[in-house]
């Protein structure tokens, strides 16, 4: 016979977002559970790093009170940023003097903080969400995949691009951006691939042309990540063999979009160690969102699923969560005022975000790239 028990309330997916809210919960005295799919918190490698702007995920970090800690860990030397063309001639460098307002983190890093902030038994693990319904009380009812059933009074969808919490609140689904990437690394780079590591520099590195192109950069343990980009229908990744680690396979078709392109940008590909990763990258339309609907709501990705080419998808994931959990704490005994507080926050602030991210999409792979993206940084230069 199937348990059903009763949370005030639970957060669907431990991710930045997730977390952030159970935290900010926490040192405001009030209570959360997190569900994640996840069997640990060290159950996969959580990505590459990440810039915290401070318009956004660092003023979550104060909120969580995390931030000294944060920076404690803050990657030296990251926020420097390279362009260049097909050709690997450089047409802008900016260093990291370390008076910039982004500075750069390790995502498995930030993740851990956040992990280790909360207390013991907080964070449900390898309890994955299949099915969430409605109840006639205004609670809802979520099944997870052992067969578990629980209510609660406040389910909040933090669980990504393919929320199962979102059909609750909206009909809208991600959809392909026309975008593909495959993810490589290349190990410990200054001894390992010398000529790569000066190319790359000491962070992020942007080489363009032809509607494609790399986005690198430098992770903290001396590794370079490498997102391999292009405009491609969304079938043509499924066509290339992953399985082969030489240089047939996903290696030589990557390399044939790239023929004519510097040998110093070919090498990323053929030099590649360890398994090829391929993605698919999906958005939610720009101006995403819902009616009121009592007793839920959605944050980070499950909201507002962008192009990560503003920059902006952890960092609103994390503001997200802390904006979530202070509505919460100023509204005690009035989730409904709390929670139409936060959406007033919330759609505004994700639709510039969105539509940053699509127009950021367009300069990175229009066909005069990298004139475009350039022609971007300068306005930003002279904003500011």
């Amino acid at each position: 016979m199937t348990t059903t028990t009763h949370h005030p309330i639970a957060i669907i997916g431990g991710g930045l977002g997730g977390l952030t809210l159970a935290r900010v919960l926490h040192v405001h005295g009030v209570g959360a559970t997190v569900f994640d799919l996840e069997a640990s918190a060290n159950a996969r490698t959580q990505g590459g790093m990440l810039d915290i702007h401070e318009e956004s995920g660092q003023i979550a970090l104060r909120e969580a009170r995390l931030y000294e800690e944060f920076l404690a860990e803050v990657h030296p030397g990251g926020q420097a940023m390279r362009v260049l063309d097909k050709h690997a001639r450089l047409l802008r460098e900016d260093r990291d003097d370390g008076t910039g307002g982004r500075p750069e983190i390790d995502r498995g890093t930030l993740r851990d903080l956040l992990v280790s902030s909360l207390p013991e038994g907080t964070i449900r693990w390898n309890a994955k969400a299949v099915s969430c319904r409605a109840l006639d009380d205004g609670r809802h009812e979520v099944t997870l995949a052992g067969g578990e059933v629980f209510t609660t009074d406040l389910l909040v969808g933090a669980d990504g691009a393919w929320s199962r919490v979102r059909p609750l609140v909206s009909a809208s689904t991600p959809a392909y951006t026309g975008i593909s990437f495959v993810e490589l690394d290349l190990f410990d780079a200054e001894k390992r691939h010398p000529g790569s590591a000066e190319l790359i520099g000491g962070g992020m590195c942007f080489a363009l042309g032809d509607e494609k192109g790399f986005l690198a950069h430098r992770e903290t343990d001396g590794s370079l990540h490498i997102y391999v980009a292009l405009r491609a229908d969304e079938t043509w990744l499924g066509s290339l063999d992953f399985t082969n680690r030489g240089t047939g396979g996903a290696k030589a078709e990557l390399l044939r979009h790239f023929d004519g392109w510097a040998p110093a940008l070919r090498d990323l590909i053929a030099e590649a160690d360890g398994p090829l990763v391929p993605r698919h990258i999906h958005a939610l339309p720009i101006g995403h969102r819902w009616s009121r609907i009592p007793g839920t709501t959605l944050l980070g990705d499950a909201a507002h699923l962008m192009s990560p080419f503003a920059g902006e998808g952890a960092n609103l994931a994390l503001i997200d969560g802390a904006d979530l959990g202070r509505c919460l704490v100023e509204h005690p005994g009035d989730p409904e005022a709390a929670l139409t507080a936060y959406e007033a926050i919330l759609f505004p602030r994700s639709e510039v975000a969105a539509q940053e991210s699509a127009e950021g999409l367009e300069a990175i792979f229009d066909a005069s790239a990298p004139k475009p993206l350039l022609d971007m940084f300068a306005q930003f230069d002279d904003a500011s």
